[in-house]
C-alpha cells in the first residue's frame, strides 16, 4: 500500500435503518476479564451489537445488557457505551481497547469488508483513525489532518515523497506520543504531505516496526517490544 492510495472505512451515514454486513466496529479487550463488544450496526438510540462473541442483540440508550454492557448514546458514525463504569466510543470501522486494558501494551484490530484495518488512535492526546500500512515508512498524514492536530508541520525538514499521483511535497516532523489502544510510543517519525495525493492517514513502520505483529485471517493483533 502507498500513501497515494484512496482508502475508505466501512461507515453507516444518517440515520438509515440497516445493518453492516460485517464487524463494523469494535472495543476490544486485551486482557483476562476485560469485555469485547462489537458494534454491527445502528439504529435511532439502538444499536446492534456483540458482546464477548456471542449472538447479535440489539440494545437501546439506556438499556444494559446480561454483560453488563450499558449504551449510552448512538450517533450517526457510532456508539458510546458504559462499561465497569467507565464510558468508551466506539466508532464505526474502529478498534479500541476497553476500560480494563491489560498489563502488556497490545491492541486488536479487525479488517474492514475491503480488508484494510482501519482504527482509532491518538496523535498527541488527539483522536485520529488511522490506517495500517506496512509499506509506509513512517506514519504519514495529509496536511489537512495535521492542521486538526495542532502541528506546525511546515518547521519540518522539507523535502518530497512519491505516491501513486506522483512526487509531492512533504514535510519530516516527530511526533511526541501515538497512542493505540493501550499502546503508547513517544518520539514517533512521521511525515505530512502536503498536496491531495493523501486522504488517510497511515500507520506506518515508524510505529509498527517497534511492535510485534500478529494476523491471524480479519484479526490483527500488535504488542509492544519496547
Amino acid at each position: 500500500m502507498s500513501p497515494g492510495r484512496q482508502y475508505h472505512a466501512t461507515r453507516i451515514s444518517g440515520w438509515r435503518h440497516r445493518v453492516a454486513s460485517v464487524v463494523a466496529g469494535a472495543l476490544i479487550a486485551a486482557g483476562a476479564g476485560a469485555t469485547d463488544v462489537t458494534v454491527s450496526g445502528l439504529f435511532p438510540n439502538k444499536a446492534v451489537v456483540q458482546i464477548d462473541g456471542g449472538s447479535l442483540q440489539t440494545l437501546a440508550v439506556g438499556q444494559k445488557s446480561a454483560e453488563g454492557v450499558l449504551l449510552v448514546s448512538v450517533d450517526g458514525d457510532g456508539a458510546t457505551f458504559e462499561i465497569d463504569g467507565k464510558r468508551i466510543a466506539v466508532g464505526l470501522g474502529r478498534a479500541r481497547m476497553s476500560a480494563n486494558p491489560s498489563s502488556v501494551a497490545s491492541a486488536v484490530i479487525y479488517a474492514n469488508t475491503r480488508g484494510h484495518f482501519i482504527t482509532d488512535g491518538q496523535i498527541n492526546g488527539l483522536t485520529i483513525g488511522l490506517l495500517v500500512d506496512t509499506g509506509a515508512t513512517h506514519v504519514a498524514l495529509p496536511a489537512s489532518e495535521a492542521r486538526r492536530l495542532g502541528l506546525d508541520y511546515r518547521k519540518g525538514k522539507k523535502g518530497s515523497i512519491r505516491t501513486a499521483n506522483g512526487i509531492a511535497p512533504a514535510y519530516q516532523i516527530k511526533l511526541d506520543t501515538v497512542r493505540l489502544g493501550n499502546i503508547t510510543l513517544y518520539g514517533v517519525d512521521a511525515v505530512v504531505v502536503d498536496s491531495e495525493n493523501l486522504s488517510q492517514p497511515l500507520l506506518g513502520m515508524s510505529f509498527l516496526n517497534r511492535l510485534d505483529m500478529k494476523r491471524e485471517g480479519d484479526v490483527m493483533t500488535l504488542t509492544k517490544r519496547y
